[in-house]
């Protein structure tokens, strides 16, 4: 694919929709209309010149999405990971975010619930529940969003209180023994007549888990939550509406017990490459699971079985979060003035079984606290005007506290008279921490303006300042303190401005095109992974992008098909890259700043009624995203394509209803495809996952006018291979695979009224 082909495709694009949004027919049913508050307004989806998946709650609950790692692959070119149970998701958008899972470094793509920022990794993996929609905004939003959204946005809305009684809870049963139940109920408060209403929601989820340990017989990788959610709707009159919301959050399920790929080759049979650095001949890939490649304590995994390990023990990824958020706004007429304030409180405690294997060789424990309040002021013109605009102030006050450690070799230890902890720091032999504490004050002013020319041109303009105050303070030390390494203290104000500037031409009041500039940023920091090095904690510069989009959004059909397309072409300086490399015989984190990065492409998403009960879905994204001048501690990554950008994703769905003499059959069928992906900077081979397809389907029947349905449904029912990603540790001898679940199937139950 070359970037003539794409915007070729996008030119093709626009001409049908000039020419085709006149061959109309009758009857039948209309594609969905969707609003979306891309723009901090309610605005048709069509009208906005975004790519912009939504994805309505229904559409959640039908594929089963529990939080944001669900989300993967149903909004074209997005790819979500993670290496724990309960946080600290990577999300990817059109090859665009960050492999580091350490809790200071931000995601290139801002998720936002409820209009309020989530700014630790530590919260963003919280229940999905009881959501309205969830929208997915692809490319960079600057000015609106600010910071961190290089990538794109996450916009996730939860049900608001009405002013009629509603109730609704659905219950599912699988494999697992696994038990969903979700449920809400509102209404309004009758003491105050209809000005005040609420609605509680809450969510309980909890499995078996999918992973053995050999050793014990016991499962792990088990889902084990609980989320609450108390909602106010204060409306007293049509000028002013006031939404409280608060939320209790606890995930106390196993911590990530991982797939052990064992490096070491242990026969001349099995050995590869000999790697001077590491010290031993790498396993050839077809000897893995010989039981002639080993870790460096001669562990071997003989087993290929993704779902199956030898585990010293079994730990608990606990964590706990609150929330709450206010957004009062109130109409003056010609404009409304909006406030959004939150809070969020995160603390996680998790201790991993991080080498997969039997033997004391590297355990994780993960203890970090972090506590973010903002504030966001808008002012925003009302009605559809020959200019609609919005002008606003930010400001985020966030802290992060770390307690972390890393415990390696503990069974090499040798403790003597002259050395009673037996911590050898020349080999990295010993526990090793790194306690630190990062204070963040992050202020932001920005507006937008968009001007019609005339009925059908359309002109957008926007500008964000932004200014964010880090103060960081890193100790890193072995033995819980008694051997310190070395302190570290800074602070740092990055600065950045960023902008758009686009146009939009309506063809027909079907058919719009567009096209659009946009400079985003992501707020530079300091490292807070583990080291033993002060200069790996930076600071590093803030990165960012130069991104060019045009586009199309049409309907045909009496709006029975909706096609929308875009391409675009992104120009990266100073990407934020996280990487391991080998220092001496170690393997170490390390984050830094690559010089350039080109990312082009085009996606495309089409829904279509084609006949009575019948809806159909698909989403294509095409994409080359790659480093270019990239060379970092000796090696040369340029011309490597990014983690987690396959060069085609798809993603599609069918939802069929039919009346029957009693109720109505209600089915579903959806599928998400990637090609190829890296999981590293370096594009090794090993560290890839090659195509994959997951299917889902779900079958019911509903009864009396759609209050009642229950039904059978199944989640990746070929059972494809579920990597979600490998890290290497080749320092020690391995690799280990995160795996997600195999096939699961069971049984639903859904009452609403």
């Amino acid at each position: 694919m070359t970037r003539t082909r794409a915007l070729a495709g996008v030119g093709l694009a626009a001409l049908l929709a000039a020419g085709g949004a006149h061959a109309q027919t009758s009857g039948g049913n209309e594609v969905e209309e969707i609003v979306v508050t891309a723009q901090k307004r309610a605005e048709n989806l069509q009208d906005v010149p975004i790519a912009i998946t939504a994805l309505t709650g229904e559409t959640l609950r039908n594929q089963r999405v529990g939080n944001l790692l669900g989300l993967t692959g149903l909004s074209p070119g997005l790819q979500i990971k993670t290496d724990d149970n309960a946080a600290n998701p990577r999300i990817f958008i059109r090859g665009v975010g960050v492999n580091d899972f350490n809790p200071s470094t931000a995601s290139a793509v801002g998720i936002y619930v409820d209009g309020v920022y989530v700014a630790s990794p530590l919260a963003q993996l919280a229940s999905f529940y009881d959501l309205q929609q969830v929208e997915v905004l692809r490319g960079p939003q600057g000015t609106l969003y600010g910071r961190n959204t290089t990538g794109g946005a996450i916009n996730v809305t939860t049900k608001k209180p009405t002013k009629t009684f509603q109730a609704d809870a659905s219950l599912d049963y699988g494999t697992l023994n696994a038990v969903n139940f979700q449920g809400g109920v509102g209404g309004p408060v009758p003491v105050l007549g209809d000005s005040l209403s609420f609605r509680l929601s809450g969510v309980y989820d909890k499995d078996d888990g999918y992973t053995l340990n050999r050793l014990t017989g016991n499962k792990g990788n088990d889902a084990n939550r609980w989320g609450l959610r108390a909602a106010l709707r204060y409306q007293p009159d049509d000028k002013l509406t006031a939404d409280l919301t608060v939320s209790l959050n606890q995930s106390r399920g196993g911590s990530i017990l991982a797939y052990n790929r064992p490096l070491v080759a242990q026969t001349a049979a099995a050995s590869g490459t000999f790697d001077p650095s590491l010290g031993y001949a790498m396993c050839k890939p077809a000897y893995y699971t010989s039981g002639q490649c080993t870790n460096v304590l001669g562990y071997a995994n003989a087993s290929g079985d993704l779902y199956q390990g030898d585990y010293q023990f079994e730990g608990k990824d606990i964590l706990k979060l609150f929330g709450t958020s206010a957004t009062i706004s109130y109409d003056l007429g010609p404009m409304t003035l909006v406030s959004v304030t939150g809070y969020q409180r995160a603390a996680r405690d998790d201790a991993e079984e991080t080498d997969a294997s039997p033997y004391p060789l590297i355990t994780a424990r993960y203890i970090a606290r972090e506590e973010t309040t903002s504030q966001e002021l808008r002012l925003q013109s009302n009605g559809k005007t020959g200019l609609r605009w919005l002008a606003g102030l930010y400001f985020a006050n966030d802290y992060l506290n770390n307690n972390s450690t890393y415990d390696v070799l503990r069974a090499a230890r040798n403790p003597t008279p002259a050395n009673p902890t037996g911590v050898d720091l020349a080999n990295s032999i010993g526990l090793f921490g790194w306690p630190l504490h990062q204070s963040s004050k992050s202020y932001a002013a920005f507006g937008q303006a968009d001007y019609d020319l005339t009925e059908r041109l359309t002109l957008t303009a926007g500008l964000r300042y932004s200014a964010d105050e880090k103060d960081f303070h890193y100790v890193s030390e072995a033995e819980g303190g008694a051997i310190p390494i070395f302190a570290f203290d800074q602070s740092k104000t990055f600065r950045s401005v960023s902008g758009r500037l686009g146009v939009q031409y309506k063809l027909t009041d079907d058919a719009n095109i567009y096209a659009s500039y946009n400079r985003g940023y992501k707020s530079g920091g300091f490292f807070s992974g583990q080291t033993t090095e002060p200069s790996d904690l930076g600071p590093y510069q803030d990165e960012k992008v130069n991104a060019y989009e045009v586009g199309a959004k049409s309907e045909f059909f009496d709006k029975r098909l909706r096609a929308n397309v875009s391409a675009f072409y992104y120009d990266y300086k100073d990407l934020q890259v996280y990487t391991v490399i080998q220092r001496g015989a170690l393997s170490v984190q390390y984050f830094t700043n690559a010089s350039a990065a080109k990312i082009y492409g085009a996606d495309a998403e089409i829904q279509a009624t084609p006949a009575e009960g019948l809806d159909l879905s698909l989403g294509v994204s095409l994409l080359s995203a790659e480093y270019k001048d990239f060379v970092s501690v000796g090696t040369d990554y340029s011309g490597n394509t990014l983690p987690s950008a396959p060069k085609t994703s798809v993603n599609g769905a069918a939802h069929y209803e039919h009346p029957l003499p009693i109720g109505a059959f209600v089915g579903q069928v959806d599928f998400t495809y990637r090609t190829k992906v890296y999981f590293d900077t370096a594009n090794t081979e090993r560290l890839s996952d090659p195509v994959r397809t997951f299917v889902n389907a779900q079958f019911g029947w509903r009864l009396e006018d759609g209050k009642y349905e229950m039904g059978v449904w199944g989640k990746n029912i070929f059972d494809e291979t579920n990597i979600v990603d490998i890290t290497p540790i080749p320092g020690l001898g391995f690799d280990v695979f995160s795996v997600g679940a195999p096939r699961t199937y069971g049984v639903y139950l859904r009452a609403k009224y």
